[in-house]
């Protein structure tokens, strides 16, 4: 008898919020391998808020994810079968095989990995597509610069948190901005960040005035919304803005700029960046990474869920920052 492999679809567009009915449980027979093929057991599935945008029909910078198909996301884990000379049983792998436990690939997209260094999950986060999109945010549109005040929003999360230690190697003064006062304490007890600002207590304007003395020359963008607002009018002349997420509009909400001069008159750079589409950087940006988290002087932190059945729930948890750092999904 076949082995099945537990999936989950996409079965519905949200209207509104995402909601757990959107998707679905299902078992599927594990086809035998075609040559050419290998097949993965994956060990831990990747929640991004990329995903949300996804789900919508609508036209963006990547096709909708197709309703009764497996939902998008990245992987990592271990073949345990190949009809592929590339590669073999054994070998710990990274790649975009979805929301299930088996994946089957002709190996295009697949890129070996070394647990020995770098733990497995972190392929997933700080060594992995958040980090590099950190990577390349800082480094290719901030360019910062010693001395320089570089704001962060979403500090706490799995790009943010890379950003700012990226920020403090690079000899600039880190501000985060994160949500409630754990977080805030993490961003700057443990990542190094020089001062956190949180969003749901106070007054984000006037504690980011009083965090930013200098104003803000570089500022990382993941949300959107009042913290683009509140940050914009800090924003020093000739600052870089990286625009890598708008959270805030994820649900279909619009998030109008309350001062759009501030652009102009301050002749800002605000550049919108997709990470994947800039592939030949990422040998430099994970190598450095790499490095960085096997030398300890690049720390992560992990919300794992346990259970491909509870990925829709950390998902939509990860929209509303339920999460701590990097959320995965244990399938092992």
């Amino acid at each position: 008898m076949p082995q099945l492999n537990r999936q989950i679809l996409l079965v519905s567009r949200p209207k509104g919020p995402a909601s757990v009915d959107n998707f679905r449980l299902v078992e599927t027979p594990l086809a035998p391998l075609a040559d050419g093929e290998v097949r993965v057991r994956n060990h831990y599935l990747s929640l991004d808020p990329y995903m949300r945008g996804r789900m919508n029909d609508a036209k963006s910078y990547a096709v909708p994810q197709p309703l009764n198909e497996v939902m998008i996301g990245g992987t990592v884990g271990e073949v345990v079968e190949s009809r592929n000379a590339s590669f073999a049983v054994g070998d710990h792998v990274v790649g975009t095989l979805g929301w299930q436990e088996f994946g089957t690939s002709d190996g295009v997209g697949l890129r070996k990995v070394d647990a020995a260094n770098v733990p497995l999950s972190a392929y997933l986060g700080a060594v992995g597509m958040p980090g590099v999109t950190a990577w390349y945010g800082l480094n290719r549109i901030i360019a910062p610069q010693a001395g320089q005040t570089v704001v962060v929003s979403a500090a706490s999360g799995a790009v943010g948190g890379v950003v700012g230690q990226l920020a403090k190697l690079a000899g600039c003064r880190a501000v985060g901005i994160a949500g409630g006062d754990e977080k805030c304490r993490y961003v700057t007890d443990t990542l190094g960040f020089d001062a956190c600002v949180d969003y749901k207590a106070g007054n984000l304007w006037r504690d980011l005035k009083a965090a930013t003395p200098d104003g803000v020359d570089g500022y990382f963008e993941n949300v959107g919304g009042d913290m683009l607002d509140a940050t914009l009018d800090r924003m020093n002349e000739f600052g870089r803005i990286a625009l890598c997420g708008m959270i805030a509009g994820y649900d279909g909400e619009p998030v109008p700029l309350k001062q759009p001069a501030l652009i102009l008159r301050q002749r800002l750079l605000v550049q919108g960046f997709i990470v994947t589409e800039h592939l030949d950087l990422w040998p430099q940006a994970l190598a450095e990474l790499g490095g960085l988290v096997a030398q300890k002087k690049l720390i992560y932190r992990e919300t794992i869920a346990q259970g491909l059945e509870n990925a829709p729930e950390a998902f939509l948890g990860l929209l509303k920052g339920r999460n701590f750092g990097k959320q995965l999904v244990k399938l092992i």
